[in-house]
């Protein structure tokens, strides 16, 4: 499964289910089939998403200087998934659109 963002102030934006559900927690709704972010929301939401990411990459750099890290692939983290929905808020809260999604 996916989820699929849209807004009137933005092109669709598809998430994987697991990235997805990550983000809406963060944002304090529950996953689900349909949902919606009101425009006046957005703020909460982005500031939720912004301290997530601080927070996971202080906990990444705690780790950087571990010699295994050099020897493992790339990770994709928070700050990479939730990158494109920050800036469909962006966008959303530039025109005071709702992003919806199952709809």
């Amino acid at each position: 499964m996916h989820y699929v963002f849209k807004s009137k102030a933005d092109a669709d934006l598809i998430m994987m289910e697991s990235a997805g559900e990550q983000i809406l927690r963060i944002v304090g709704r529950e996953p689900a089939r349909q949902g919606i972010i009101e425009a006046a929301a957005i703020p909460a939401a982005m500031r939720a998403i912004e301290a997530a990411v601080a927070a996971e990459t202080a906990r990444r750099g705690d780790h950087d200087d571990d010699d295994d890290d050099a020897l493992r692939e790339p990770r994709v983290g928070l700050a990479q998934r939730a990158w494109p929905l920050l800036e469909m808020m962006k966008r959303a809260l530039a025109e005071q659109a709702d992003i919806v999604w199952g709809v």
